[in-house]
């Protein structure tokens, strides 16, 4: 039987029952639309979370102070002790190789008023080297600078979140404005340009002050809530991390790590872990909307014994006229393939307009893959060969006096 009587034959059969076979089609359609948005999302989700991660800023190694751990029982949490100094700071920039930068921190949040206007925000007490290692820019005025920072000024960085609370939305001329912190008068130098919040922070609602006018003013005290380490690639952050762990136990005269007065967050750690778990989840997804696929395959072998069962004497009149066993075989295998191939065609398109829509309205940047969509192309054929092989074969093997017998 020649190829092109195979498939007209095939056409034939299909269009002879339209509604059947679109219903037959259906599962598959939304097996593979589902497969493809599903991963879709995930795949956005795991891309989102690793942008957010990485907007924080550049090859981090952070460096957190913690309570010592008590025998027996669990360490305090972050900034649960006062435990980094700006000397060690000055040790991990001296002494530590692969930096690029340290920046010194001492975080808090309080009251802040201005023009009539109170928010409680982040105060972030800090160096002009911030701006650098954190991807921070700044739309008017200046960053903090070296002179700013030796003196203790009273000066102060505006997150665009921040001014607008204090100042009005969009508010003009801010620079050189007034704001008060705990009492104090501080001149607004700057307004950062508008970044987005991440998973641990927001950078638009802060306000950036010197480190030291935080000790002066704020905390009272010459600890730091923070030190920021960016190595000079990421392939570097790993030994970073061990070198200022080292380093620090011995400055701090600790000889059991696991009783560390200060805990290491290494950004490549965060981003691997991350991405692990969504992309655990992005296999969930994808496996939970595969069922469909096989309740769809079930249902274009129901289709094709039922077909088998409609066309017996026709099987038995091919038979008789010389139609061999493995010419019945590939033409009734040949149309569940094609079931599942236009259901696949089908459902890659909805699929990708799904993914399409999610991202149009802004409820996820999703990323449809090439592999997703060839891998949903090969599980459709897949599944048309292994749910139209048993009815195939069922309608080859019919006994052909019994086939034209049949009513």
């Amino acid at each position: 039987m020649k190829t092109y009587d195979i498939l007209h034959e095939t056409y034939l059969a299909l269009s002879a029952n339209k509604a059947r076979s679109g219903l037959t089609m259906l599962g598959i359609i939304i097996g593979i639309a589902s497969v493809i948005s599903m991963t879709a999302i995930g795949q956005g989700a795991q891309n989102s979370i690793s942008n957010s991660i990485q907007s924080i800023g550049a090859n981090l190694v952070m460096v957190m102070p913690g309570a010592e751990r008590s025998f027996g029982g669990p360490s305090a949490g972050r900034g649960g002790a006062q435990s980094l100094t700006a000397e060690d700071a000055d040790a991990i920039a001296s002494q530590v190789t692969n930096v690029e930068a340290v920046v010194r921190e001492v975080t808090s949040r309080k009251q802040v008023i201005a023009s009539g206007n109170n928010t409680n925000t982040s105060i972030i007490g800090t160096e002009p080297s911030y701006a650098t290692v954190r991807n921070v820019s700044v739309d008017e005025g200046n960053f903090l600078s070296v002179q700013n920072v030796s003196a203790g000024a009273k000066v102060a960085v505006l997150g665009p979140t921040t001014r607008d609370d204090l100042f009005g939305v969009g508010a003009t001329n801010v620079v050189g404005q007034k704001i008060k912190i705990s009492g104090g008068e501080y001149d607004v130098i700057g307004i950062t340009v508008a970044k987005g919040g991440s998973g641990f922070s927001n950078s638009d609602d802060a306000i950036y002050i010197p480190y030291t006018t935080a000790q002066r003013y704020l905390s009272g005290n010459k600890y730091l809530s923070e030190i920021d380490i960016s190595a000079q690639s990421s392939g570097d952050s790993t030994q970073v991390q061990n070198d200022v762990t080292d380093l620090l136990l011995t400055r701090h005269n600790i000889s059991d790590p696991t009783k560390a007065d200060f805990n290491i967050l290494n950004q490549a750690d965060i981003i691997a872990t991350a991405s692990s778990v969504t992309g655990t989840f992005t296999i969930l997804l994808a496996a939970v909307a595969g069922i469909s696929l096989i309740v769809g395959g079930i249902g274009i072998m129901n289709m094709m014994l039922t077909t088998v069962t409609e066309r017996t004497r026709e099987i038995g009149l091919r038979k008789a006229i010389g139609a061999k066993k493995k010419d019945i075989n590939k033409q009734f295998l040949i149309e569940a393939v094609m079931l599942t191939f236009i259901g696949g065609i089908i459902g890659v398109i909805l699929g990708w307009l799904i993914s399409f829509g999610v991202t149009y309205l802004g409820v996820l940047q999703t990323s449809v893959s090439i592999s997703s969509v060839l891998l949903a192309f090969g599980v459709s054929a897949g599944i048309g060969i292994i749910f139209g092989y048993y009815p195939a074969r069922r309608a080859a093997n019919l006994n052909p006096i019994d086939a034209l017998r049949y009513e």
